[in-house]
């Protein structure tokens, strides 16, 4: 018989719980502690013990006593931090927490434990870093080495157990950490969680909507820091080319950088994302409908830019269509894009129409759009 790894009740011939064991195939830490032994039995009538007060000085009174014993002190002082966790003290938890972790750093039972006291004590910047030490541990657990004695189908077998019996945890971590993230509002701090995350978690779930989160957070208005959004986007690219949020992001942040060849990844990655959207097929989302609709809108912006202002009507026009009712800032944005054109193209009509429909809108386009109709129609007056 084995003890439960999570149980307070100990009635087993031996403990394990998750200590480190440098052995084949043990990518989390395990905690063992022989049946028989002092320890077993002492923790056995700390068990029996009903009074909480008394359990808790019993735990200490065992961490002293086996101090030579690792394994007995990580599982004491976890113990410690669950019986302090109980009674509210969450700074005293969190610090008997860690010292178990300092004697078994990579035990997954004790990370969900430390990550749910950091959750419970609104401490975030804890929360993620016991969050990825544990995606790094369940991340190991897929590249574990071979043991030479061991069958390729054994080998196999033992890793998709291991995964299994370690999935619950991992998906725990996993969100945990994304909430972190979802829910910081400083951009520093939100920035240093997203590094954590990607690093920890290279194949999360939430990999699309991190990326979005780094390069929002990297952008204007937040950190504004180009070189680092370039460098972000290009290597979510290069891990996922079909990354709507990538696309988009680097697309419309190249379309206005000034730099020579700026405008024309701006086109490949506006015309890359209108492809990976599939706007026009019968399943597509709003979602989809919407980043096809970004998409055309800066391919448009760019062709603008680069003074090919027929060919930029088409897509504007099919921005305008997509972002209809999906997206006003967006929407009225593609409006004035597409007013700008016609106007440059002496189109007075089909620019006072679509301008007209801009000015509309509040937001950070509705001057510019004001601004730019009342110039048609005093052309327009002039019979321009």
């Amino acid at each position: 018989m084995k003890r439960c790894a999570g149980s307070l009740v100990l009635f087993a011939v031996f403990l394990y719980l998750l200590f480190f064991l440098p052995q084949a195939g043990a990518q989390s830490d395990k905690i063992l502690i022989p049946a028989g032994t002092p320890e077993d039995h002492e923790l056995q009538a700390i068990s029996n013990e009903q009074d909480a007060a008394k359990k808790l000085a019993m735990y200490q009174d065992f961490v002293q006593k086996y101090s030579s014993n690792p394994a007995a002190v990580a599982y004491g002082d976890w113990q410690i931090s669950q019986a302090y966790q109980s009674t509210g003290d969450l700074t005293k938890a969190l610090e008997f927490g860690d010292k178990a972790l300092v004697g078994s750093p990579r035990n997954l039972d004790i990370l969900i434990s430390q990550a749910s006291i950091a959750q419970q004590a609104k401490d975030n910047a804890k929360l993620m870093d016991y969050a990825a030490k544990g995606g790094e541990v369940c991340h190991s657990i897929a590249n574990q080495p071979k043991p030479p004695d061991m069958t390729d189908e054994a080998f196999k077998q033992q890793v998709a157990d291991d995964k299994s019996a370690a999935k619950n945890s991992c998906n725990f971590l996993e969100s945990a950490a994304f909430n972190v993230i979802a829910g910081e509002d400083n951009a520093r701090n939100r920035m240093a969680a997203i590094e954590k995350f990607s690093a920890a978690f290279p194949d999360s779930v939430f990999q699309d909507q991190v990326s979005s989160y780094a390069m929002y957070t990297l952008g204007p208005g937040q950190l504004n820091d180009q070189a680092r959004l370039f460098a972000y986007g290009e290597k979510t690219l290069a891990a996922n080319p079909n990354s709507l949020p990538a696309l988009l992001l680097l697309a419309g942040t190249y379309v206005d950088d000034s730099k020579p060849g700026s405008l024309a990844k701006a086109i490949s990655y506006s015309q890359k994302a209108i492809t990976v959207a599939k706007a026009d097929e019968p399943d597509a989302d709003k979602s989809r409908k919407l980043s096809a609709g970004i998409a055309h809108s800066t391919l448009g912006y760019a062709y603008m830019k680069q003074d090919k202002t027929a060919a930029a009507i088409p897509e504007l026009k099919s921005a305008v269509v997509l972002l209809k009712g999906q997206d006003d800032q967006q929407y009225s944005i593609a409006l004035y894009r597409l007013g700008f054109a016609y106007a440059k193209l002496s189109k007075v009509n089909e620019a006072r129409e679509v301008l007209t429909e801009a000015v509309k809108i509040s937001g950070p386009v509705q001057a510019m759009s004001q601004d730019l109709l009342a110039k048609v129609n005093a052309a327009r007056a002039k019979g321009k």
